[in-house]
C-alpha cells in the first residue's frame, strides 16, 4: 500500500485551504501550487475531481478561487482517498469463485490490512492535519540559551 502522487498533492492542496477555512478566504490555484510546489495543470485537475466530490468549492469573479465545503474537522483524509482514488480503492469486493484456496487466503489478508488503513484514514482529519503541522512548526522555531 503506498500514497499516490496523486492523492498526496490533494491532501497537499486541501490543507492549505484549510488554513484559509477559518478566514473564509478563497485561495487560487496559482497560490495553492506555490505554496505547495505542485505543477498548475496537475492541480487544476485535481481540484476539478474535489469539486465534483464536494470537498471543495469554486469561487468565479476578481477574488474568486477555491473554498473548502465543509469545515476542516468535517472531512477526513478517507473522505479524500475515496474521492481521489474513486471508492473502488477501498472496496474489498471480488470475484472469489475462480480463486484457489491459497489465492482466497492472500485476498483475506489484504482485505483486513485494507481495512486497517482505512480505519487509520478515517481517524484523522483536514483540521487534524493543520494541528499537526503547526506542532510541528513550532518545536522547529524553538531554540533553547
Amino acid at each position: 500500500m503506498e500514497l499516490s502522487s496523486k492523492s498526496e498533492y490533494a491532501l497537499l492542496a486541501l490543507l492549505e485551504l484549510a488554513n484559509c477555512y477559518c478566514r473564509n478566504e478563497s485561495l487560487q490555484i496559482q497560490q495553492i501550487a506555490l505554496l505547495q510546489n505542485i505543477p498548475n495543470r496537475y492541480l487544476e485537475q485535481l481540484l476539478a475531481i474535489l469539486r465534483r466530490g464536494g470537498l471543495i468549492k469554486s469561487i468565479r469573479g476578481a477574488k474568486g478561487g477555491y473554498i473548502l465545503a465543509r469545515d476542516p474537522q468535517q472531512i477526513t483524509l478517507l473522505d479524500v482517498l475515496n474521492c481521489i482514488e474513486g471508492v473502488e480503492s477501498t472496496s474489498t469486493a471480488g470475484d472469489t469463485t475462480s480463486k484457489t484456496t491459497e489465492s482466497k487466503i492472500i485476498q483475506e489478508i489484504w482485505c483486513e490490512a485494507r481495512q486497517a488503513a482505512n480505519s487509520v484514514w478515517q481517524k484523522y482529519t483536514l483540521q487534524d492535519l493543520c494541528d499537526l503541522r503547526d506542532n510541528r512548526q513550532q518545536v522547529q522555531f524553538m531554540y533553547y540559551i
